[in-house]
């Protein structure tokens, strides 16, 4: 793993329901751009050393200038004209049953997630990746119906009228 200053650190959770940590690094201690960061995390502003493991990635800067230098000339921040959003999706099993949790990392401390189960009827054989689909097309599904709804929300609160997104 390589970063750079301004570089956003990602840590999945590994456990269904898990917290997903979104930092901005701050500081490389080695000139190859290796282990440890200083990283300032969005949800809390604390900043700590880290040593990422395999459920970190890091995502490269797109544009804004790192700490201490000036943006563009003139002042204004570079905007970036894309943004990249990543969904986490961890699937547990238990015994028949098999549960997927879906998470929408979008750099905003305040991720969207969702669940969907499959459960496997007692005579049917064991076919892991079947209740594995079943789960995670359920909580993909959940996790888009969340989105739907909150844009519905934001559209009603910025006109002042009902809203309805269609399909």
């Amino acid at each position: 793993m390589k970063a750079t200053v301004g570089d956003r650190l990602v840590l999945a959770s590994s456990v269904v329901d898990g917290t997903v940590r979104d930092g901005r690094i701050v500081e490389v201690r080695h000139s190859d751009g290796s282990p440890p960061y200083l990283v300032q995390w969005l949800d809390t502003g604390e900043r700590t050393l880290v040593f990422p493991g395999p459920d970190a990635h890091v995502e490269a800067d797109v544009g804004l200038a790192p700490p201490g230098q000036a943006p563009v000339p003139g002042g204004k921040p570079v905007v970036p004209t894309a943004a990249t959003w990543r969904v986490q999706v961890i699937v547990d099993h238990d015994g028949p049953e098999t549960t997927a949790q879906a998470v929408l990392v979008t750099g905003d401390p305040d991720h969207v997630g969702a669940s969907g189960r499959a459960r496997r009827n007692p005579h049917d054989p064991a076919t892991p990746v079947i209740g594995d689909e079943i789960a995670v097309a359920r909580a993909l599904h959940h996790l888009a119906d969340r989105l739907i709804d909150t844009a519905e929300e934001l559209i009603e609160d910025s006109t002042g009228r009902p809203a309805r997104i269609h399909d």
